[in-house]
């Protein structure tokens, strides 16, 4: 009788099921994921843009460019007359040398259009010489009239060109452009007195009689004088105050 021993264990093996990883189906899942994100979205004509959320780059907009708008749109606070150094504050002289050539480049404007107007005039109309005799102090009334008012609105464009560019103490500015102005007619006077007294240059000009007493000439042409003075320093004090009032609103425009 043949017996037949065994070891008593199974040799058999089962396999184990087969089981998918946890970093495997993660793979998977992030792979579907991109190729829903890459799919191409069409728009239709019933989709609106929605605007960028803020402080997100809007699309087709670069970086710096959204910077810069975003700075603008900023609710900065600017420094008032009293936070600023004082370096920054008093007299300019540029700004008011600045104002001064806007003052006289007002003044040959407007000196020109006068001229076309009396040239345009005295074409349409013939004056002879007994109408000016009989008007003659209405019409040198007239003329200082003119010429105060031409130098007030050029002095107080000027004064206005000042005050911006300085910023603070417009009225300061103004005043500059005045004493700027008041200082070159000096100069000039004074050189033209010098060359008439070398050359003679009056008694040489063919000026004009005009039929007005001399007491009353002088008398008229010293209050003229000083209307004009007074006049075109209002104005460019005016102005330069007016061009700071530009700088003061938008300082306190985000009050």
């Amino acid at each position: 009788m043949v017996q037949h021993y065994g070891d008593g264990t199974n040799t058999q093996q089962l396999s184990p099921p087969r089981q998918f990883s946890d970093d495997r189906i993660i793979a998977q899942r992030e792979a579907a994921d991109r190729s829903v994100e890459e799919r191409p979205v069409e728009r239709t004509s019933t989709q609106v843009p929605v605007a960028a959320a803020p402080g997100v780059a809007e699309p087709g907009v670069s970086a710096p460019e959204e910077e810069r708008r975003a700075a603008h749109r900023a609710n900065v606070k600017t420094s008032t007359a009293a936070e600023v150094d004082p370096a920054y504050r008093g007299f300019k002289s540029g700004s008011a040398f600045f104002g001064w050539l806007i003052a006289v480049g007002l003044t040959v404007l407007i000196t020109g259009i006068l001229v076309a107007i009396a040239a345009a005039v005295d074409y349409a109309v013939t004056f002879d010489r007994s109408t000016f005799d009989d008007h003659a102090g209405t019409i040198a009334i007239a003329t200082a009239a003119v010429v105060i008012v031409m130098l007030a609105i050029a002095c107080y464009n000027g004064g206005y060109v000042a005050g911006r560019l300085a910023r603070f103490d417009g009225a300061r500015q103004g005043f500059g452009v005045w004493a700027i102005g008041l200082v070159i007619v000096l100069i000039v006077i004074g050189l033209g007195a010098l060359a008439d007294s070398q050359y003679d240059l009056v008694n040489r000009l063919d000026l004009p009689s005009v039929p007005i007493a001399h007491d009353l000439l002088v008398s008229g042409g010293v209050i003229a004088a000083g209307a004009l003075l007074v006049v075109t320093l209002l104005a460019a004090v005016i102005g330069g105050k007016a061009g700071q009032r530009y700088h003061h609103r938008i300082d306190n425009s985000w009050d």
